[in-house]
């Protein structure tokens, strides 16, 4: 294995799609720091146990990335520590699923905070020290619901939907400055938010989708990494839609 020297800043990083993105990033060795909010630290203590088996210097922190006064303690520790960020991976997400006539003022204000707001947060930590360096790569995790919508999910459509116009939008600012900004958009992917579906929905999903199977973590986790990679140098301001055929 390689090591990139890379620090790599991963939020929603104990499980599912960012727990399988740190593990990629293991692969070469970056300097991983895994952000989360689950309710203990078992799952990011596992994580973390899987990182070490791959030889990566990793650590985690329980950190609400939706509020700036949060956050922005943790990245300035990071900072002074590491020196710098070279990867930032937004991937704290969460659901709070129901129609609109039912939604509460505070599940569409919680859903846009944790998934939208944390973009904001903890992006500008990091922005002025990528372009200060001239090299950066922020990955965003949006979804294929933001693109095409879903019945029961307009806060969190619109969340990501959002998450898709910033990524497009911070591009333009520092794409001189030898950063790109590009997100991720998973279609219906086997994680702990998708595992208490009914089984009537998820066979709904499973006809949409063109490959015929559940999509895995590790499937987004290869796009995102190579997103951060020389090899990904001339991709910026762009969604890459990982969903096995369900929206082209």
């Amino acid at each position: 294995m390689n090591d990139s020297g890379k620090v790599v800043v991963i939020t929603g990083g104990s499980r599912g799609i960012g727990r399988a993105m740190a593990l990629k990033f293991a692969e070469d060795r970056s300097k991983i720091v895994i952000i989360h909010y689950d309710k203990d630290e078992s799952a990011a203590d596992e994580t973390l146990a899987m990182l070490e088996q791959k030889g990566a210097v990793a650590e985690g922190h329980r950190v609400d990335v939706s509020y700036m006064d949060k956050v922005e303690p943790l990245f300035n520790d990071i900072l002074k520590r590491f020196g710098k960020v070279d990867v930032l991976i937004n991937n704290a997400g969460i659901v709070r699923d129901t129609l609109l006539m039912r939604m509460s003022e505070e599940d569409w204000d919680d859903v846009l905070r944790v998934n939208l707001k944390s973009v904001f947060n903890c992006t500008r930590m990091v922005i002025r020290s990528m372009t200060k360096q001239r090299w950066g790569r922020i990955v965003n995790t949006s979804s294929v619901v933001g693109q095409i919508g879903n019945a029961g999910q307009t806060n969190y459509a619109a969340s990501k939907a959002g998450i898709m116009a910033f990524t497009k939008s911070l591009a333009y600012e520092v794409a001189s400055r030898g950063v790109t900004v590009n997100a991720v958009a998973p279609g219906f992917i086997d994680t702990d938010m998708t595992k208490p579906l009914p089984d009537k929905v998820k066979d709904y999903f499973l006809q949409k989708v063109l490959l015929g199977r559940i999509g895995q973590p590790d499937d987004v986790a290869e796009v995102a990494y190579w997103l951060c990679t020389d090899a990904a140098g001339y991709m910026t301001g762009q969604i890459i839609h990982v969903n096995g055929g369900i929206f082209m």
